[in-house]
């Protein structure tokens, strides 16, 4: 039997890329929504593995309502730490190689140098407590694990950064972005495109690599700078461009913390895999173009 690579989460916007990167690049995939298989279940992982017959699993489920996260903890804890349990412990029993995706947010961001994979993690807030605690499930359920933690993502499928600045763009003449919260951009273009090459080592004989890596896209921005350079190129397909103001995170308060420092360290995954981050605004360009070109994604 050749390789499989299945899918839990296939709706969300990680999952629609890494499906269509999938189909075009001549990888056998299978993506399952949370409406097909809830990760909760684990009758319903057992029966899809089985079903399916994977020979790589890739977990991109979670919920990832930061804010909501606060007030559904229950929930929060039931995907994220109990859901990647169930996905760990069944990929496990029938020695299948797990790929789970986690979050930045598992570091506290008092940092001023870039997160390593080993630096002490120390979440804030019940979304990145419930992340953090999948980690350590994903680690005790399976032994043939990669997790791979990422940040900022943004691309043409589903609700992210990207798309809510295009749409308040055209409807506000300003807008106010945190300027004292840093990260690097992550386009799911590549990062579909780095689980597919970690997918494709996993599965050569002899693999040894597991553990937790890093990737995010290779510049350093703050929200309000990632905005700025989103109108920017967004002027040249003749898009409106809004002024764009910065402010302080204290200025726009939320229920859920956020990491005020939440660069990644990416330089594990690019010497194991050879993965090499590319620039912000190639991947932001690229992203804009699905946006406004004629095949505009949902």
């Amino acid at each position: 039997m050749g390789s499989r690579i299945m899918v839990f989460g296939g709706g969300g916007q990680v999952g629609c890329h890494l499906i269509e990167m999938a189909s075009a690049t001549g990888h056998d995939l299978v993506g399952l929504t949370h409406e097909e298989v809830d990760i909760c279940d684990a009758g319903a992982v057992a029966a899809a593995i089985a079903g399916h017959s994977p020979t790589c699993i890739v977990n991109a489920a979670a919920y990832t309502a930061v804010d909501k996260a606060e007030s559904d903890a229950m929930r929060s804890f039931a995907v994220n730490r109990d859901g990647a349990s169930v996905v760990a412990e069944a990929a496990a029993k029938v020695k299948i190689p797990l790929i789970h995706l986690s979050t930045d947010y598992v570091f506290d961001g008092s940092a001023h140098v870039p997160y390593q994979e080993d630096d002490k993690v120390n979440p804030q807030g019940s979304y990145a407590t419930s992340k953090e605690a999948g980690e350590r499930a994903v680690r005790s359920a399976n032994d043939r694990h990669l997790i791979l933690r990422t940040a900022w993502v943004y691309g043409p499928f589903g609700t992210n950064f990207v798309k809510t600045m295009l749409r308040l763009g055209a409807e506000r003449e300003e807008l106010r972005v945190v300027d004292d919260q840093t990260g690097r951009p992550t386009s799911t273009e590549d990062l579909a495109g780095a689980i597919l090459t970690l997918v494709d080592s996993v599965e050569k004989p002899g693999f040894s690599g597991w553990g937790t890596y890093h990737y995010v896209g290779a510049d350093t921005v703050t929200w309000y700078g990632f905005a700025t350079m989103i109108f920017a190129e967004a002027a040249r397909f003749g898009r409106k461009v809004p002024q764009v103001a910065p402010i302080a995170t204290a200025d726009f308060p939320t229920p859920a913390p956020r990491p005020a420092y939440s660069v990644l360290e990416t330089a594990k995954l690019e010497r194991t895999f050879g993965i090499k981050p590319r620039p912000l605004r190639a991947s932001l360009v690229a992203t804009l173009e699905r946006l406004f070109g004629e095949g505009k994604a949902a």
